[in-house]
């Protein structure tokens, strides 16, 4: 546990000194109604996107909108989801999908959950093992040399083991309801793997990908950063692919509450939210990104090395030890694009990705769940006065955009990033059920005839 601190002095502008008017100009406005709670528990788990976190702490931001915190770092998902759930921690970084799935029951009993604030975008890839690279590269050259690096060469390797009456390879993901374990499906399942039947998924915390890679209990994993690249700098694993180039600016994490806390400290809900906005705009300066990276090392944060840490966060991704450097810019995202609006849309997408590999069972009005759970409106309360731009709409098309782009809005238009998927599949929030139709494996619990007395379709209200 590590008790909060308020540091005025670490904010830096983005050459280095510190800036006053920019920090003025992000103080939380005096016409605040009163705090239900000041004295707050936050979880996290040990990764570079927590750094929102960090930095409200460190750089004074919940401390300038009445809040004491405490962090707490959590050992895995699981722990965070339970902690909250039954009110351990006042609230937690979670995965996107896990407010979806702890509502929904999905691997747990039901508890209804909501967050009204994403942390951030990207910052995951799948990595494998050295002996299994060597394999991929002789089974197909030509795949391993494209990029995006697609799973065609895998495929390959897992027909000639299967043939050879070998047991399915292992791989790992972080939790069922992440992002992690969507986006390694997609990419297999693209190349013609059947990811539960072809391969073995297995969940492990982040910080045990590594010993687990190395121990050869498992052939590769999805996970976020610093621990692919730890993998990378030990000589033990290759990164194959980004999550980033799976789709661009995908949904990765969320400041989750249980729905009734919510209810109870809406003034303190809000001002959580803020603070942590103000954290994620502040690490769009570059110079502010890098000053953050020796308290993420600490041993009560991520206990890792500071450059295994500092390269992805500031744009700068290496796939393998001997390889150099490429320019990834936007491999984590945390303010910029919108990127700390709830979309209900891609709630949406998540909760086709549950029906898709069969998580949730039976049929459920899929706008309405996402609803309930991703708070845009809380959002837009919390952030009205502190200039930032909200989108005026609660849904958007997934896929469309190659390139950055303009969402139009009332007050003017936002810088959007792309959001291209690697296949070129686009998800319209207003058809999800032709969404599911279209991948395989289709639903493989609830049947899409039930799930279309329950889905009305309205295309109005959808922006992109």
């Amino acid at each position: 546990m590590v008790t909060a601190c308020s540091e005025p002095g670490f904010f830096v502008s983005a050459t280095g000194g510190h800036d006053t008017q920019a920090r003025n100009a992000m103080k939380p406005s005096r016409s605040h109604r009163p705090l239900e709670r000041s004295a707050l528990t936050l979880g996290f788990v040990p990764l570079t996107d927590c750094a929102p976190l960090i930095a409200a702490q460190s750089a004074g931001f919940f401390a300038e909108e009445g809040l004491t915190v405490t962090l707490s770092r959590e050992a895995s998902w699981a722990a965070i989801r339970d902690k909250v759930a039954f009110g351990l921690l006042d609230g937690a970084q979670m995965l996107a999908g896990m407010p979806i799935a702890a509502t929904l029951g999905v691997g747990a009993p039901p508890q209804a959950m909501v967050t009204a604030l994403s942390l951030g975008l990207n910052g995951n890839a799948i990595t494998v093992s050295e002996a299994l690279y060597g394999r991929l590269v002789a089974a197909d050259p030509e795949a391993m040399s494209e990029r995006p690096c697609t799973a065609r060469a895998l495929k390959r390797v897992i027909d000639a083991d299967r043939e050879a009456g070998l047991a399915p390879m292992t791989f790992a993901m972080v939790h069922p309801a992440s992002a992690h374990n969507y986006q390694l499906r997609y990419w297999l399942a693209a190349a013609g793997i059947d990811p539960d039947r072809d391969v073995r998924l297995i969940v492990v915390p982040p910080p045990r990908m590594v010993a687990n890679l190395e121990a050869g209990r498992i052939a590769g994993y999805c996970v976020g950063e610093p621990w692919n690249q730890m993998a990378v700098r030990a000589g033990l694993g290759r990164v194959l692919i980004t999550g980033y180039e799976i789709w661009r600016n995908a949904p990765e994490k969320v400041l989750g509450v249980t729905r009734d806390w919510a209810e109870r400290h809406p003034n303190t809900h809000r001002a959580l939210v803020r603070a942590l906005v103000r954290a994620a705009r502040w690490l769009d300066e570059p110079a502010n990104r890098r000053g953050i990276v020796t308290r993420l090392a600490a041993p009560d944060r991520l206990d890792a090395p500071a450059e295994a840490i500092r390269g992805p966060l500031v744009g700068e991704f290496r796939h393998a030890r001997e390889a150099t450097s490429v320019s990834l810019p936007d491999f984590n995202v945390f303010h910029r694009y919108a990127a700390n609006f709830p979309w209900c849309s891609q709630a949406m997408w998540f909760i086709t990705q549950m029906l898709r590999w069969g998580q949730i069972v039976g049929a459920l009005d899929i706008a309405a769940t996402a609803a309930a759970v991703y708070r845009p409106g809380i959002y837009r309360e919390a952030v009205a006065d502190i200039g930032v731009a909200c989108p005026d709409t609660d849904t958007k098309s997934e896929g469309r955009h190659a390139e950055g782009w303009a969402l139009a809005t009332n007050d003017g238009a936002i810088a959007m990033g792309p959001d291209r998927f690697f296949d070129g599949r686009v998800f319209d929030p207003a058809d999800c059920l032709g969404y599911i139709a279209e991948t395989q494996p289709t639903a493989r619990t609830a049947r899409l005839a039930e799930l279309a007395q329950v889905n009305p379709s309205n295309r109005s209200s959808v922006a992109g």
